[in-house]
């Protein structure tokens, strides 16, 4: 039986314009699936419509085209794909794997984690809000390509996790696992501020019937004061930089050592020739030594 084509994707939210630690996560993804002759595909996660920022979608797309990363399909929007998102809550359903839930976020612990409340049925007084996926009190074990065995219990971390929330819009959680399989997503890279998700999703996939792609998590730029760079705190965003520039950045913060001077087509030429997972830190986070990310 032929392995499966290799196929990666980078997946942005459209809260903000292109900054250098998005990019990072852009360029590891792209050189991974490409470099293994796979294909490269965009998703824009537009399912939260209060947080997202007008026109930023078009500006990422932009920005990545300027920079020479260009996918290798239509661009998918997870807007389009609602209908999707609800049949799996209806299998999910119908399977017991989920529930009704009428608590609030006032009805969690202090530590974040739902206490289960609503787990046996709704409780008098309440009335169904969001659905949660029910979360057996198991270990989930998978092996990062960078980060190394990694064993988490989402039962302990968050308990039963909303999959449909009370405003009627979808969670993270449910809908990249629905695409990734839609698009037939063979590799997940990105940052490791999504490490602690990665159980959550195993244990959809599973539930629903899917295979899980291969993880692989970079470590995550931050600034000086040790927070992580974000599009929300309008982080420096990478289109007041130079295509190449900007991407040699990000190659080296990856551990890779191109020479200097390189026109973009060449950068890019010998960073397909020579990315080398093995040169990427292991670390989840980095404070870079480069001004770009400032």
């Amino acid at each position: 039986m032929n392995p499966l084509p290799v196929v990666g994707r980078f997946a942005p939210s459209p809260t903000g314009d292109l900054h250098f630690g998005s990019l990072v996560s852009a360029v590891g993804s792209y050189l991974e699936a490409r470099s293994a002759g796979g294909l490269w595909l965009l998703r824009i996660e537009d399912i939260d419509p209060p947080r997202e920022i007008k026109g930023s979608s078009d500006r990422i797309i932009h920005d990545l085209n300027r920079l020479g990363l260009v996918p290798d399909g239509p661009i998918l929007y997870q807007s389009s794909r609602r209908d999707a998102y609800q049949r799996a809550v209806e299998r999910l359903l119908e399977k017991g794997l989920a529930y009704p839930c009428g608590c609030s976020r006032k009805d969690l612990s202090k530590s974040g984690k739902y206490p289960g409340n609503c787990r046996n049925g709704i409780p008098p007084g309440k009335k169904p809000r969001s659905i949660r996926f029910r979360v057996e009190a198991n270990d989930c074990a998978f092996e990062d390509r960078l980060q190394g065995p990694v064993s988490d219990n989402p039962a302990d971390i968050s308990g039963d996790f909303i999959i449909k929330r009370a405003d009627g819009l979808f969670a993270y959680q449910l809908a990249v696992v629905v695409d990734d399989d839609f698009q037939r997503v063979t590799q997940v890279v990105r940052g490791a501020d999504l490490l602690d998700s990665t159980s959550r999703q195993i244990c959809l996939q599973r539930a629903l019937g899917l295979d899980s792609p291969s993880y692989m998590h970079l470590p995550v730029v931050i600034s000086a004061d040790g927070k992580k760079l974000s599009k929300r705190t309008q982080s420096d965003p990478v289109k007041h930089h130079d295509p190449a520039t900007a991407v040699e950045q990000a190659l080296l913060f990856l551990g890779q050592c191109p020479p200097s001077g390189l026109s973009l087509s060449s950068l890019w030429n010998w960073a397909l020739d020579h990315w080398n997972i093995n040169l990427i830190p292991g670390t989840r986070t980095i404070l870079p030594d480069n001004t770009l990310s400032v």
